[in-house]
């Protein structure tokens, strides 16, 4: 996976000696946790950079499952990019189903035969992929599906937002949608924007995400950098 197509939720795994540096810049507290992730060659997964972060360094995180009052701690780490092995991008939706939690069976498998049938392709983050991911138990009745939706074009903009919506009705489906200049937002604050009607929706401002920043911006600004349908 190429270093410059890297965003947010990408999978990353480090060397013997990225691991060695992490331990040392982590707390006496974190040092078992971190120990372990090496030991089972778990990933981590990139987080929004800090904005004191030197370009050849990366911000990196680990989630830890939930507890008995269903929080679930979190490890920041600031890496080099020279650590990292490898990269991966985030599981996708197809992969994930051969793992799914059994209360979300039926509903799932309707939800992922539409999307393949509309050519919707969808990627995984969250709890459900952290549980793929390193086999402990993450997901609880409380869990939603966080999915990631990355359009090309118009068309598939509207196929998508459609199947989400639509899904969403049996499934606790959550997520964001990727614009191709990187922009991400939750699908669910599109869709309101896109329900208040053509004029209204496209001048409404949505909380974006950056690689780096939080910023508002107009769901038109963000439609435009989709190919027409």
């Amino acid at each position: 996976m190429r270093t410059d197509i890297l965003t947010r939720h990408s999978l990353a795994w480090l060397s013997a000696e990225g691991w060695q540096r992490a331990a040392l810049a982590a707390t006496a507290d974190k040092q078992a946790t971190l120990a372990r992730w090496q030991q089972e060659d778990w990933p981590l997964v990139l987080r929004r950079r800090a904005a004191d972060t030197p370009p050849d360094e990366l911000c990196l995180g680990l989630a830890l499952p939930p507890d008995g009052n269903g929080d679930k701690a979190r490890i920041p780490l600031q890496v080099q990019l020279t650590d990292v092995q490898r990269f991966a991008e985030p599981l996708t939706l197809r992969q994930a189903l051969a793992h799914m939690p059994s209360g979300w069976s039926g509903p799932l498998r309707a939800f992922a035969g539409d999307c393949l049938h509309s050519g919707i392709a969808l990627r995984l983050y969250g709890s459900w992929a952290w549980q793929i991911l390193t086999r402990q138990s993450y997901v609880t009745a409380n869990s939603d599906i966080d999915l990631l939706f990355t359009p090309r074009n118009a068309s598939e903009f509207s196929r998508g937002m459609a199947l989400l919506a639509q899904h969403a009705a049996r499934l606790p489906l959550d997520g964001e949608v990727i614009f191709p200049d990187g922009h991400a937002v939750a699908w669910k604050e599109c869709w309101q924007a896109l329900q208040a009607g053509a004029e209204v929706g496209a001048a409404a401002r949505v909380l974006v995400k950056t690689e780096s920043a939080v910023q508002l911006r107009t769901l038109a600004s963000l439609m435009s950098s989709l190919e027409p349908a």
